[in-house]
C-alpha cells in the first residue's frame, strides 16, 4: 500500500471512530435480544458480521422468533433496507475514478446511514482506501458489540437482560424524535406506523398476520402516507437564470 493510500485509509479510520463507538453500544442490545430469542452467540455474531443494518436485523430477528418463512424474511429486508440502494446510487457520484466494480460491491456492503452521511459530506471525491477505513472500524464495532451482548445475555439475570435488551429501541427513538420535533410530517408518519402496528396486533381480524408481515405492512402504510401527504419539496430550476437567457 502506497503512502497516499495508507494516509487515506487512516483518515477514514479516524472519521469512523464516533460511528464505531455508537455501533458498539447499540449492537450490545441486539446481541442480548438475539440470545433472548433463542439464537446462539455464534449465530448472533454471524448475523452482525454479514449484515450491517440495525433495523433490518431487528426485523429479521422478529421473523426468526415467530418462525417466519424465507419469503417473509426477504420481503421484510427488501422493504426496510431499500433506502440503502438510494444511498449507494447517490454516493457513487462521489467515488473517484480508481473504483473498480469489485470495489463498488465491497463498499455497498458497508453503506449505513451514518457512513453515508460522513462520506457524502466530503467536499472532494472519496477513494476506495478512505471508504475501506470508514467502513472497517464500524463493522468491527458492530460485530464486537454483538459478541459482548450475546455473551452477556447468557450470563446476566433475566431482569437485567430485559432492561438491556431495549437499548437498541432507544437508538430508534433517538433517531426520529429530533426529526419529529422539527417536522410535523415525521411525527404524523410515526403515529400512523404505531397505530397500524397496534391495529394488526390487537384487532382479532388481523390475528393471522405474522409479525414479519406486520412489519412490512406498517412500513409500507407509513411510507406511503408520508410520500402522499408530506412530499419533500423539490428545488425548482431557475427560469432562464433570472431572465438572463432571453434571446
Amino acid at each position: 500500500m502506497s503512502s497516499s493510500a495508507r494516509s487515506s485509509f487512516m483518515r477514514g479510520l479516524k472519521d469512523s471512530i464516533p460511528i464505531a463507538l455508537g455501533y458498539l453500544s447499540v449492537s450490545f442490545g441486539f446481541g442480548i435480544m438475539a440470545v433472548n430469542n433463542g439464537l446462539s452467540v455464534f449465530a448472533a455474531v454471524l448475523i452482525s458480521m454479514t449484515n450491517l443494518t440495525s433495523a433490518g436485523q431487528v426485523a429479521g430477528l422478529t421473523v426468526i422468533a415467530s418462525n417466519g418463512g424465507m419469503f417473509e424474511m426477504a420481503i421484510a429486508q427488501l422493504v426496510i433496507n431499500l433506502r440503502y440502494s438510494l444511498m449507494s446510487l447517490s454516493l457513487s457520484q462521489k467515488l473517484d475514478s480508481r473504483f473498480t466494480r469489485l470495489s463498488r460491491m465491497a463498499v455497498s456492503f458497508g453503506i449505513t446511514d451514518e457512513i453515508f452521511a460522513v462520506a457524502s459530506g466530503k467536499s472532494e471525491e472519496v477513494s476506495k482506501h478512505y471508504m475501506a477505513g470508514l467502513i472497517s472500524l464500524p463493522w468491527v464495532g458492530w460485530s464486537l458489540g454483538t459478541l459482548l451482548g450475546a455473551a452477556a445475555g447468557e450470563l446476566l439475570p433475566e431482569k437485567l437482560k430485559a432492561a438491556l435488551g431495549i437499548a437498541i429501541y432507544g437508538m430508534f427513538i433517538a433517531i426520529f424524535v429530533p426529526a419529529a420535533r422539527k417536522a410535523v410530517g415525521v411525527l404524523i408518519v410515526v403515529i400512523i406506523a404505531v397505530a397500524a402496528s397496534c391495529c394488526l396486533r390487537y384487532i382479532p381480524l388481523f390475528s393471522g398476520i405474522s409479525e414479519g408481515f406486520a412489519i412490512i405492512i406498517c412500513t409500507v402504510i407509513a411510507a406511503a402516507a408520508g410520500a402522499l401527504f408530506f412530499p419533500v419539496a423539490q428545488d425548482k430550476p431557475d427560469e432562464q437564470q433570472e431572465g438572463g437567457g432571453e434571446q
